[in-house]
């Protein structure tokens, strides 16, 4: 057992591999996944109910989307596929999940449209149409704020975020922290203790 965390940049214990099965809107996946990053044992249960319960896009939706903490990339690599005309943004403080994202992408054949990138390496210019995200509750809740800070203003006037959280992990706190701050918040779906959030621009 080490110290390390899934959010550990650049994890140092030895990559044990796997694969994980899992179907999303009708479609069968199996990626590749290691020790050292999030939920390696299984599709986390939080990813699976934000794949069940929210808007996911279409095969004629465009734009520019974002999958904020990827892990190994099941979020990027659903959004990818269910809109072969859309950018998926793939994020990850972790290089070994960056990789192991990067494999996925290739081997689903979306190395055309998922851009794996650390924080840092997103250009600032970029404006996402639509936020995907479990957010890592478990490095606490300043670093998580600032994390949603930093990402959702890039948003598009008229984008869309959605966000999944365990409500024992402060979910139902996060929802007024955001409304707090001027985003109009929809609980969209509540189910095995996470509730999956719609965020979007206050109009008016």
């Amino acid at each position: 057992m080490t110290a390390e965390h899934y959010f550990t940049a650049e994890p140092s214990a030895p990559a044990e591999r796997g694969e994980i099965a899992f179907n999303a809107a009708g479609r069968d996946y199996t990626l590749v996944v290691a020790s050292g990053v999030f939920s390696a044992g299984r599709l986390d249960p939080g990813t699976a109910v934000l794949l069940r319960k929210g808007g996911l896009p279409d095969a004629a939706t465009t734009g520019v989307f974002l999958d904020l903490g990827c892990g190994y990339g099941p979020i990027a690599s659903v959004l990818a596929t269910e809109s072969p005309q859309a950018t998926v943004w793939a994020v990850d403080v972790n290089s070994r999940a960056r990789e192991l994202t990067e494999e996925n992408a290739k081997r689903l054949g979306l190395t055309d449209r998922v851009r794996v990138a650390a924080p840092d390496d997103v250009p600032a210019e970029v404006v996402f149409d639509q936020i995907w995200s479990n957010p890592p509750t478990h490095v606490g809740k300043a670093e998580l704020h600032a994390l949603l800070e930093r990402w959702l203003p890039r948003l598009a006037p008229d984008g869309v975020a959605w966000l999944v959280i365990n409500r024992h992990l402060g979910g139902d706190s996060l929802h007024t922290w955001l409304v707090g701050l001027g985003w109009g918040v929809e609980r969209m779906a509540s189910q095995k203790a996470y509730r999956v959030l719609r965020v979007r621009r206050k109009t008016g």
